[in-house]
């Protein structure tokens, strides 16, 4: 059975994720500490990261547009894979502002041109009952990468310590070899059905995507709006790991409960999907929001370590719970040749939503204190569960009905 939902595409792009993601994490514990090191402040590396971010949200509302303007997956996935392998050596040739900006640029950039071409395939793989397996398995392969890229670094970091620049050369070769696993993957052929027909002018427009808005179904609309306020409520996970930091622990501590975060998540997201497809989406969606409020009320109550690790398992049982069902559901409320452009929508004006999320954590932080900040979070998650309980939102297997 299992066999038959996994699909040759579905394991090659799971494949591909796992090894980015080694390599992108591999970074993730030394990119501030290496940007610090060759000059940047805590501003500029602000305003790097910004920059960064927002280039990738935006874009992945331009590229899934094309996809489906296209009909292409494959290009894009390849493309966007490239580019943000290209970007790890870059980071470590030269330490010139402009530079680190170019190459962090790209990087996102890569990952705004292939994540929603990438999950459009995913979602043409399987049958809407299993969306949810097939988004969850894949997450879970992707997050398996995450937790071994940081542990990587630690080993490496421990041998040579302060060699920074080696470890972005050591990056790129799990990155590159995920780039060529991209072209083993065989796209299915569409019929014109499934290709939106559009004028020319509006497939050069940037922000076209944008028009999808207008266009969508009112399920779609209704779905993403609650998306959306959670977002509002969930800053970066950066903020998680502060509170560690400011409750007095070790960065290397702070490092093995990250690692210990994303086993959490990986080796659940696969059994969360199966528990989406079985029970609905919604019910699942509701089960990992309840699950972020006791999280970060958690949090709030200045935890000692045994109960740290309770929050971090439950922290990876509510993002195997959210991540991989919010598109599954997604895709499961858009037409064939909208997927693209529906995940892009989402994910692009999302990156947005994070952001200020994450603006709005970081004054609360400054100006209160940590505690206020996720105990503001909690009590906003709260009403987004109220919204998804009552707001009329109810989805069958095949399609929502409201």
């Amino acid at each position: 059975m299992l066999k038959k939902i996994l699909t040759k595409n579905i394991l090659l792009l799971s494949a591909v994720s796992f090894l980015t993601d080694i390599s992108s994490e591999m970074l993730y514990p030394v990119m501030p500490i290496y940007l610090k090191s060759i000059g940047f402040s805590v501003l500029l590396i602000g305003i790097l990261e910004g920059i960064a971010e927002a280039t990738a949200g935006l874009s992945k509302g331009y590229f899934g547009k094309q996809s489906d303007v296209t009909g292409k997956r494959t290009p894009f996935v390849t493309i966007g894979y490239l580019l943000s392998s290209l970007s790890k050596p870059m980071l470590g040739l030269f330490v010139y502002p402009v530079w680190i900006f170019l190459a962090r640029t790209m990087d996102r950039l890569g990952k705004g041109i292939r994540t929603s071409a990438r999950d459009a395939i995913l979602s043409s793989e399987t049958l809407p009952e299993n969306k949810a397996k097939v988004f969850g398995f894949h997450r879970g392969a992707d997050t398996l990468g995450a937790a071994i890229g940081p542990f990587l670094a630690l080993i490496y970091l421990s041998i040579y310590p302060e060699q920074y620049r080696t470890l972005f050369f050591i990056a790129f070769i799990p990155a590159i070899l995920g780039v060529l696993f991209t072209f083993l993957i065989k796209e299915k052929e569409k019929d014109n059905s499934e290709i939106i027909k559009r004028p020319k002018a509006s497939k050069y427009n940037f922000f076209g995507f944008l028009g999808y808005w207008k266009e969508s179904v009112p399920e779609y609309k209704k779905l993403v709006k609650g998306l959306f306020a959670f977002t509002l409520f969930n800053s970066s996970d950066i903020f998680l790991l502060l509170m560690i930091k400011h409750l007095g622990y070790s960065d290397e501590k702070v490092i093995w409960i990250y690692i210990f975060y994303n086993l959490v998540y990986a080796l659940t997201s696969y059994p969360s999907g199966i528990i989406a497809d079985k029970f609905g989406f919604r019910k699942n969606f509701i089960a990992g929001l309840l699950i972020f409020v006791f999280v970060y009320a958690g949090m709030a109550l200045g935890p000692d370590q045994i109960f740290i690790y309770i929050l971090f398992i439950a922290y990876g049982l509510y993002a195997s719970f959210t991540e991989g069902v919010s598109k599954a559901w997604i895709t499961n409320i858009s037409q064939k040749k909208d997927t693209a452009t529906a995940l892009g929508f989402y994910t692009g004006l999302n990156s947005l939503f994070s952001l200020a999320a994450s603006v709005i954590a970081g004054l609360i932080w400054y100006n209160f204190n940590p505690e206020a900040m996720f105990l503001f979070s909690a009590s906003g998650t709260m009403l987004v569960v109220f919204y998804f309980l009552f707001g009329r939102i109810k989805l069958s297997q095949n399609k929502m009905t409201v």
